[in-house]
């Protein structure tokens, strides 16, 4: 009883795997049609119809890496690269052999050369030479990447000095225009100060000016020397008929006081005559 059971599950066990190798070898046959389908459209250049084939084969199929790599080559030639490089990712994943890794590798480096992302086809070219490294197309590919890789890089680092330059330089310009702007307005200030001292110099010059003549002198002077030019040219008043001048009534004063003073001398020296001499008595 034991044996039968052993040989029933035996027989179910195998009879699943035949199954799903029929299954299998059905969905690879369908892939593989649909791909050589898919393979004649793009030789017609039907892409639309060639994408559309692919797509049926990798649906059949996922692990299908002729599918995915042959729709990552139409979807390059058509100049979509972006969905090129996913579809040929793709196809390196699913890839089992190193051939196959080879193949997929190589052409991610030339979907990333196009983008002009040299760096990272650079090491997809590496990738490719590591599982064939005697494909001398790979190689090639590699040094084109490499120099285009330093160009780029000297570019950008150029590019960088000429902005940092730039941005110098427009700092510097800035700096100069903030400190013309200074000057100006200093200058401005002091033209401002210049005309101010300038206007009062002037205001008092012209005060002095209007404290002087025609010829240049002071007015007070003049006005104090003419009073008295005035004084001195005035002539002196005459005495009106029937009245004595101030100088003959001088004169007359002195006469009289002269006058006087001979009275009262003579009359001083009649006094001294006159007076008798006492004498001392006898007792």
């Amino acid at each position: 009883m034991k044996h039968i059971v052993f040989f029933i599950v035996m027989f179910t066990i195998l009879f699943s795997f035949a199954q799903e190798d029929k299954a299998k070898l059905q969905a690879l046959k369908k892939a593989n049609n649909h791909i050589y389908e898919a393979n004649t459209l793009a030789k017609d250049d039907d892409f639309v119809s060639a994408e559309m084939e692919y797509r049926k084969a990798i649906s059949e199929q996922a692990s299908n890496v002729a599918g995915t790599y042959n729709l990552g080559n139409t979807y390059y030639e058509k100049g979509n690269y972006e969905e090129a490089l996913y579809r040929h990712q793709q196809a390196a994943e699913v890839a089992t052999t190193k051939a196959e890794k080879h193949r997929a590798f190589h052409n991610i480096g030339n979907t990333l050369m196009k983008n002009k992302k040299y760096k990272d086809a650079v090491e997809a070219y590496k990738q490719a030479l590591r599982n064939v490294p005697t494909d001398e197309e790979t190689r090639y590919n590699l040094a084109v990447a490499k120099k285009k890789q330093k160009e780029q890089e000297d570019k950008q680092d150029k590019n960088k000095d000429d902005k940092e330059n730039k941005e110098d330089n427009k700092e510097d310009k800035d700096n100069k225009e903030n400190e013309d702007k200074k000057e100006n307005q200093e200058n401005k200030d002091k033209e401002g100060d210049d005309k101010e001292d300038k206007k009062d110099k002037g205001d008092d010059e012209k005060k002095e000016d209007e404290k002087k003549d025609d010829k240049g002198k002071p007015k007070d002077e003049k006005e104090n020397k003419g009073d008295e030019d005035k004084k001195k040219e005035q002539p002196k008043p005459k005495p009106q008929q029937g009245q004595l001048s101030p100088q003959q009534i001088k004169n007359l004063l002195e006469a009289m006081n002269n006058q006087e003073q001979k009275v009262q001398e003579k009359m001083n020296a009649e006094k001294q005559k006159g007076v008798k001499i006492k004498t001392a008595k006898d007792w």
